[in-house]
């Protein structure tokens, strides 16, 4: 497919029973599962198929499997030929698998690392997020700088036109949920995590990354990805590394990333993973550009029907 832009899902598109399918059903996934095991030390192919849910939920469980998940789907999919690749937040290590700079190996021990690592730093500095609907970056900047008054909050995920995450310590992001209602916000919804993510609470977990990212190795990409911190294309090994390590406490620039993908030729967007979550995000960011995802095994049939 000329122009296709493969994106992988991040923390929150998790479910019981993800790549069972993919696992029952071709020998290549059975393997990725069982090596997945091996490295590291758990039974992740059971918390995947069977749960319990409170278990696939926590966080150093939930990123190594839906890294394991985009991972399979972009090998036996043989990426599709695409010409670009971006992930959301953890799903950027699993956009960099996928276009060669980094090893199966090496990135299912950074994000197991890294789940770690994130789930420490929101128990040990308390913090939440909420979603903002229905308001300017420029306001809900605004907004962030006055609530700041009450606790850190700062922007964290500008996901698509109108919908903007923002992250903190409690006493910020509630303040914050307040004044964004009082500035005419559609929307102000706290949400269940168990960390501030993509800000300055997790910068605990990004200094205990920074040793891993630099004995991992880190190639220059086959194809271009985007980057969270940026929303810009990158391809060297070492401009990588250093994007890796500033994403844990920098917004995620989603929407930028859609609109420099479309910018810069991409016309058609498949999410490889579970869920749903980043095909809504590209069809409210972008109109007129074909979107498809491939999750369940099933849906290879139906693409191949498209």
């Amino acid at each position: 497919m000329a122009n296709t832009a493969i994106l992988f899902p991040g923390q929150g598109s998790q479910y019981v029973g993800m790549g069972k399918d993919w696992y029952e059903g071709d020998p290549e996934a059975r393997e990725l599962f069982d090596g997945a095991n091996e490295i590291l030390g758990i039974d992740l192919r059971k918390i995947c198929f069977d749960g319990p849910e409170e278990e696939l939920r926590q966080t150093r469980n939930t990123q190594p499997a839906i890294f394991i998940h985009g991972v399979l789907v972009a090998k036996l999919t043989h990426h599709l030929d695409a010409s670009a690749a971006a992930g959301h937040s953890l799903g950027e290590y699993t956009a960099l698998v996928a276009a060669g700079a980094m090893g199966f190996e090496d990135g299912l021990r950074l994000v197991r690392l890294r789940g770690e690592l994130m789930q420490e730093a929101g128990e040990t500095r308390k913090g939440t997020m909420a979603a903002i609907v229905g308001l300017p970056v420029a306001d809900l900047e605004d907004v962030c700088r006055e609530a700041s008054a009450s606790g850190i909050v700062r922007p964290a995920n500008f996901n698509s036109p109108g919908q903007i995450v923002v992250s903190g310590e409690v006493g910020g992001v509630r303040r914050a949920m307040e004044l964004a209602k009082q500035r005419g916000a559609k929307l102000a919804k706290e949400l269940v995590v168990s960390g501030a993510f993509h800000s300055p609470l997790m910068e605990s977990a990004r200094h205990g990354l920074k040793d891993a990212l630099e004995k991992a190795t880190i190639r220059d990409a086959a194809i271009p990805v985007y980057a969270n911190v940026t929303a810009e294309p990158v391809r060297e090994g070492s401009a990588i590394r250093d994007l890796l390590f500033r994403q844990l406490t920098s917004p995620v620039r989603w929407e930028q990333t859609i609109e420099n993908m479309v910018r810069d030729g991409m016309d058609t967007f498949c999410e490889m993973g579970p869920g749903k979550v980043l095909q809504g995000l590209v069809k409210r960011t972008k109109d007129g550009v074909r979107v498809l995802g491939i999750d369940k095994h099933a849906d290879l049939n139906e693409l191949a029907r498209q």
